[in-house]
């Protein structure tokens, strides 16, 4: 397998992963724990287990110019991405989550413009569509969006997110460049873990833990070790190969697996709408993931 499909099939999987998160997540906050406080759980336990790895990596030292690059994407991915999306997920439903988090492709394309001045190829803004039209068809079909409190807040919130990562995205691709993932990521996580510690921790304190059932616990422990650590290091491994608009658009693949895994809990039915739902996703995934190349003279 080359190193360009390794990148996309890790970044599939990453796909798969926070599919399954949206739901996973909601079960575990407000009710036995606030937002803020499973984001400090969740950036604390990551923290843990990145600098637990980094002990058995070759070493890489890290130029202090760098390090104003490291604390931006704590910020924007680790901090302010995470408090934005939990909190408005906590605020919202799950499916308004879905809908605005697809925007976050087409944010990516227009600050990788801007900022790293990326072509934005023809192919790749029809890919990019296509997907839009596919996951809006597969989260809205035949399902009313949930009338929660707070509700406008928490889509504001969501969409906020979607910024943030979209800066992320940008930001951690130049330290990818020049280092390993394992060699700065730990201290993007450190970094993050800070700035979201004021935040969450009194939320943190006020767990019951013995209150919380051990269906709960697994399901905390597949945020932290699963949607957090594992998605985060393919993320950076894909990133390696990939540019910052094609691993973004792997975001439409997201309510895909979601309703797939719906589907397998009984808790949905496929039907045609989703089977067409499924092939403008693919189909625009693939558009906005192929390398153009130069005609051969």
């Amino acid at each position: 397998m080359s190193n360009r499909n390794l990148a996309l099939f890790s970044a599939t999987i990453v796909s798969i992963i926070y599919g399954v998160t949206f739901t996973i997540a909601k079960d575990v906050m407000p009710q036995y724990i606030g937002a803020y406080g499973f984001i400090l759980l969740r950036v604390g336990g990551t923290v843990i287990l990145f600098w637990i790895v980094s002990l058995f990596i070759p070493k890489e030292k890290i130029e202090r110019v760098d390090f104003i690059r490291i604390v931006g994407a704590a910020f924007f991915g680790v901090a302010f991405n995470m408090l934005t999306f939990f909190k408005g997920l906590s605020l919202t439903s799950p499916i308004s989550a879905a809908v605005i988090m697809v925007t976050t492709p087409m944010i990516v394309m227009v600050l990788a413009a801007i900022i790293i001045k990326e072509k934005m190829q023809r192919e790749k803004v029809l890919g990019i569509f296509l997907g839009l039209i596919g996951t809006a068809m597969l989260i809205l079909y035949g399902k009313s969006i949930e009338n929660t409190s707070n509700a406008g807040l928490g889509n504001f919130l969501v969409f906020i997110n979607a910024v943030s990562y979209s800066f992320y995205l940008i930001i951690v691709k130049k330290l990818m460049d020049k280092y390993n993932a394992f060699t700065f990521v730990k201290w993007i996580y450190l970094f993050g873990f800070l700035m979201v510690l004021p935040f969450g921790w009194n939320q943190f304190e006020t767990v019951n833990w013995t209150m919380v059932p051990d269906l709960i616990l697994l399901k905390i422990g597949f945020v932290v070790i699963f949607s957090t650590f594992i998605t985060y290091l393919l993320n950076l491994l894909s990133m390696k190969e990939l540019k910052p608009t094609t691993v973004a658009v792997f975001i439409y693949l997201q309510p895909l697996f979601a309703s797939v895994f719906a589907i397998g809990l009984g808790k949905d039915r496929l039907n045609p709408v989703k089977i067409g739902s499924a092939i403008l996703i693919f189909v625009g995934v693939y558009l906005a993931t192929q390398i153009k190349r130069n005609p051969t003279p």
